[in-house]
């Protein structure tokens, strides 16, 4: 007779992040509990312009970093940030000993290397007739930020660097599923970093029409706000170790409880222009529906979404469209960390999965728009979905689950 096979599940074994509201999973539950915000000036980008930039015990990370090795201190700012969040992710799931399994990484960018790729045209267009450094190609590729994460963890498995715009991170999700899954990896890096606070990338925003013109000190990103837009960029990173195993694995770890990846859907659509999106979010029904469709989950399961919503009138619009389509306008709990950290385009969605995860882990958050009826206190969050939407038509959707044993 043939053996029933053992189930298994894509296990969150640990995480990490760097953001404006800290460098700690306690310093983050800190900012969230308390309401603080991550909002303020930059001399360079002007008094007029709120961004994000990382807390205080976030630049200290990176000095620290930098001090390490001569050679972190030259590697971009959206490297450096990977790094140290793929440190916290490898030493809470316990997986230093890379010599077990061999760890997989996939950690997108929507811009890469913003910052030397800014610093180095400049000092080409001053003087272009001058020899660039050598340096200049390899730190400047937008894979150089896992291969990075790579050399730093010893890590010999796949590696992997995308940008799928905003969606990058959840992306990076689906393609770590899909190698555990597959049974080509045991366990997968995944998320996104991103330092897009540079003259011209906040130009570029701009230029789009979408900058929030309200003070750092007034809440400028406002989520499903429609009086007007209110986009604020912000920086960050944030990884998840992702582990494939067998419920005797679990409980020889002695966990009773565990935080799974049980879908990421996708979805594309065919946008009006460059920087448009259908006015009913296609993509977003699309992602989310094979999302559910995958976990074998009604909309009704669903206790709360981390949405998308950048604080862009027609985004954030076609989106809450696209989530009444779904859910039949009876919508779950909305959350977004937008409200406190802006918008940090390709890592947005790995910081808004690791919202889900303080939501999954019991933590007491704020939301946007809580659902009629639903106390979080007496009724624990199972089953959060995570959105995420990029340029070019394409939207992701994170299913994470909460289970016990």
């Amino acid at each position: 007779m043939q053996q029933k096979q053992e189930q298994e599940w894509i296990v969150i074994r640990g995480m990490g992040s760097i953001s404006g509201l800290g460098c700690s999973r306690t310093e983050v539950i800190e900012a969230y509990t308390t309401g603080r915000t991550a909002f303020t000036y930059l001399p360079e980008l002007g008094l007029y312009t709120p961004v994000a930039p990382l807390s205080p015990s976030g630049e200290a990370a990176l000095h620290a970093l930098q001090k390490e090795n001569p050679v972190y201190g030259t590697l971009d700012r959206t490297v450096q940030m990977a790094m140290v969040a793929a440190r916290q992710a490898v030493a809470e799931a316990g997986w230093e000993d890379t010599s077990e399994f061999p760890i997989g990484i996939n950690i997108g960018s929507s811009r890469g290397a913003t910052g030397l790729f800014e610093q180095f045209h400049a000092e080409f267009l001053a003087k272009p007739e001058l020899r660039l450094s050598p340096s200049v190609s390899p730190s400047t590729t937008l894979g150089n930020v896992a291969s990075w994460v790579a050399q730093d963890l010893q890590a010999t498995g796949p590696v992997i660097s995308h940008s799928v715009t905003c969606s990058t991170a959840l992306q990076a999700f689906a393609n770590g599923v899909a190698w555990l899954k597959s049974g080509m990896a045991k366990r997968f890096l995944v998320g996104g970093a991103e330092a897009p606070l540079t003259p011209f990338t906040v130009a570029q925003m701009k230029g789009i029409g979408i900058y929030s013109k309200l003070a750092a000190e007034h809440r400028p990103c406002r989520p499903l706000n429609q009086e007007q837009n209110t986009f604020v960029l912000g920086e960050g990173a944030a990884v998840f170790a992702l582990e494939r195993m067998t419920e005797n694995e679990i409980a020889a770890l002695g966990l009773s409880e565990v935080v799974v990846v049980s879908a990421v859907g996708l979805g594309m659509e065919q946008t009006p222009s460059k920087t448009g999106l259908t006015p009913d979010g296609q993509h977003f029904q699309k992602a989310i529906q094979q999302a559910l469709s995958l976990a074998q989950r009604s909309p009704a399961e669903i206790d709360a979404v981390v949405v998308h919503a950048p604080g862009t009138k027609a985004g954030d619009k076609a989106e809450m469209t696209a989530l009444n389509q779904v859910f039949h306008q009876r919508l779950p709990s909305l959350y977004s960390n937008k409200t406190r950290m802006g918008h940090s385009l390709g890592a947005s969605g790995a910081l808004s999965a690791e919202m889900a995860l303080l939501l999954l882990q019991n933590i007491p958050l704020e939301p946007l728009t809580p659902a009629d009826g639903v106390s979080t206190a007496a009724n624990p969050f199972r089953h959060l979905l995570i959105n995420s939407a990029g340029f070019g038509g394409n939207s992701a959707s994170l299913l994470l689950s909460r289970v016990r044993f």
